[in-house]
This record gives structure tokens, sequence and C-alpha cells, in this order.
């Protein structure tokens, strides 16, 4: 069954047609790494994000469709997803709960949505204040780490003054054997076949390369710090 035949099935599994049946299939379900429950709960929150500042901005929708790319004879199935979701009166952080409650065994695919999330926000070149307070919705809803917030905030705004420390979470005193160690992990955990592993569509492989970039430059400023002391 491809991705979509089973985006197809859970939306016909919904026994309304709206986003929060569409959601609670999918909890019904109780799947995990899959690609379909990714799909659906990025495109969902995605079109919560674009109406975060009260306007769906063409750079917004562009932005959507750069990153999360479909065949057009599917452009109906996320078009529905997306309107739903527009359409939906239930607020952002519920659908972001839900979302969480999801892959809450799996944080690394939350860390995969939040990155998402950021790409959307900032596709105009602004991060509106409502979207930041959005996006920090999410991260709580996820319960993610701060460690996390950081590294996918520094890899879409830039470490500025983000301590690269806090961004690899790693302690001020760690030895270069084990920074370095930390450093190969989390290389290994955005691999392009690891991050297909866990669920997340081919398309939207590239959107983690800022993060990746966010933890390369974390890890170099590290080892300059040391080299010059």
């Amino acid at each position: 069954m491809t991705l979509w035949e089973r985006i197809q099935a859970l939306l016909e599994a919904a026994r309304e047609q709206t986003l929060g049946a569409v959601m609670e299939a999918m909890r019904q379900r109780k799947l995990r790494r899959d690609a379909a429950a990714f799909s659906i709960a990025l495109i969902a929150l995605s079109a919560k994000m674009a109406k975060a500042d009260g306007v769906v901005t063409d750079d917004e929708i562009q932005a959507f469709g750069d990153f999360f790319t479909y065949p057009p004879e599917e452009a109906s199935k996320v078009r529905m997803i997306y309107q739903l979701a527009q359409e939906d009166v239930s607020g952002f952080d519920l659908y972001a709960r839900q979302v969480g409650d999801l892959f809450r065994d799996e944080p690394i695919i939350l860390e995969d949505v939040l990155d998402c999330l950021f790409h959307i926000a900032l596709a105009d070149g602004i991060l509106h204040p409502k979207e930041l307070e959005l996006l920090r919705d999410a991260y709580a809803a996820f319960e993610l780490t701060p460690t996390i917030w950081r590294r996918v905030k520094a890899a879409h705004t830039g470490l500025d003054n983000d301590d690269p420390y806090a961004v690899l979470d790693v302690p001020h005193e760690i030895s270069d054997a084990d920074l370095k160690k930390v450093y190969r992990n989390l290389v290994k955990e955005n691999h392009p076949d690891t991050i297909i592993a866990r669920g997340v569509p081919e398309n939207l492989i590239k959107i983690t390369e800022r993060r990746m970039a966010a933890i390369n430059e974390a890890y170099e400023r590290i080892l300059a710090e040391r080299t010059a002391s």
C-alpha cells in the first residue's frame, strides 16, 4: 500500500469529515513510524500555522508545497486535509497535543514536525509573534526538551547567543572524545536512511538539513573555542 493509499484509508476511516475525526482515526490505529500519519499531522498543523497571523499568504502556501511535494493527482487529498484544518474551530494547541500523543514514544519524530513548522512560520521571512507563540505551544504539547527547542530554533534563526553546548545537550566539562561521540550520534540520527526509517516521507528529508547545519555549527564553535583556549 502506497503512502497516498494509506492516507486515503485514514481519511475514509474517519466517521465524519472533520480534522478531529481524522486525528482520532490515527490515534485508534496507534500508528507509529508511518509516513501517512506523519503526513496528515504535518499538513494539519502546517495549515493552522499558516493562518496564525490572521492571513494565509502565497509565500506560506508555496513554502508548504516546497518541502511537501506530492503527485498532481493526489492534490485533492492534501487540499482536503489543509482545508479541514483551516476551517476547524478547534485551536492549534488541541491538535498539537493530539500529534504529541500519537508520537509520544518517539520524540525525534516530533522534532521533525517542529522543524517543518518553523519552516512554514518563516516562509515569508518574518517570525510573527503569534507564530512564535504557536511554535512554543507545539514544543510544550510535544513535551520536548529545551535542547531540542534550541536546536530547531537555531537551525532556522541562527545560533546567535545560544550556548553551543546547550544546542548539543552536553556539559561544558565534557571530554573531547565524548563530545565527538555525541556529535556522531546526532549525525546518525539525521542521516537520510534514519529519517526515512522513522516515518518521515522521502520528500521531507531536506527539511532536516538546516538542523544538521546548526549541529555542525555548534560542534565547530566548541572545537574552535577549545583550540583557542
